[in-house]
């Protein structure tokens, strides 16, 4: 999906595919940036990320970030590549902890 903060920058955030909704795919941003030292403040604005880990959707191999609170409808047709698959066990802490914040 494009960046947010800037459509500009020509590259996409990675998303981490976890379901679907009719013809949608359901997905959850990654990020690099580490939330775990602001953790409190992060949840008291509503936000709740899940460590991923590193993996192959960051060139740089950087651990990564799931943002649970930000679940995003993708279109099937506008996916350009795979980047990487998550291992079940991690694909599970994710899942859970969705179904936790959300319902």
């Amino acid at each position: 999906m494009p960046y947010e903060e800037d459509h500009s920058r020509g590259k996409d955030r990675p998303v981490l595919l976890v379901g679907r909704d009719g013809p949608w795919l359901l997905g959850v941003p990654l990020t690099s940036k580490d939330h775990d030292r602001d953790a409190e403040q992060e949840r008291r604005a509503g936000r709740e990320w899940v460590d991923v880990g590193p993996g192959a959707w960051d060139a740089r191999r950087r651990p990564s970030e799931a943002a649970i609170h930000r679940v995003v409808r993708v279109d099937p047709a506008g996916i350009r590549r795979e980047g990487a698959v998550l291992d079940r066990d991690r694909f599970d802490e994710v899942a859970e902890a969705l179904r936790e914040h959300r319902g």
